[in-house]
């Protein structure tokens, strides 16, 4: 039953459109928090990526669960298409640090290429003005390891190096949503 309403709510967490109130031309909120890259974590700065160029910030419900798995390994594969095109990708979650040591460093999803923050609060969803779902209680990742936090919406911004939201992307799979903010970053001016 367990398994039933967690997949319930995964679907339910995925399919979720993007109600954010940021807009186009919108200033994006700066940031400052935990991550890790490769098992190693860091302090990350939107601010300080900004200053060498455009920015993904990309929040997900939580790392190894199906769709953030998904997403995570496409952004990963990805990340050498992300820099050609001049941007940085930071995935943003609910998720503490330890946890996204593990997710970075996992060859399976992050593979050592993509950097995760830590938004444990939820105050950096909230600057972006994205839905923070309460916990379920008693959800268990793909590994069986229980979550333990609530889910932040899946929803991508694309962040030009001005500061700027240049495009807001959610409410589609987590492979599209990937495939679009790398379109999104090639074609910016």
């Amino acid at each position: 039953m367990k398994k039933l309403l967690f997949s319930i709510l995964s679907l339910a967490v995925v399919s979720m459109p993007a109600f954010a109130a940021l807009e186009v031309g919108d200033a994006a909120p700066k940031f400052e928090a935990k991550a890790s890259l490769a098992g190693t974590p860091f302090d990350y700065s939107l601010s300080s990526a900004l200053e060498e160029g455009p920015v993904v910030v990309y929040f997900y419900p939580s790392a190894y669960t199906k769709g953030c798995n998904i997403q995570a390994h496409e952004f990963a594969v990805n990340m050498d298409k992300f820099a050609a095109a001049g941007a940085s990708v930071i995935g943003v979650s609910l998720d503490n640090i330890e946890r996204l040591n593990d997710f970075s460093a996992d060859p399976e999803y992050c593979a050592g290429k993509l950097a995760v923050a830590s938004d444990e609060s939820g105050e950096i969803a909230a600057k972006f003005d994205l839905e923070v779902g309460a916990e379920s209680e008693g959800a268990k990742d793909s590994r069986g390891i229980e979550i333990g936090h609530g889910f932040a919406e899946r929803t991508t911004f694309i962040v030009t190096s001005d500061g700027k939201i240049a495009q807001t992307i959610g409410g589609i799979s987590p492979m599209k949503n990937v495939h679009d903010s790398l379109e999104a970053v090639q074609n910016l001016d």
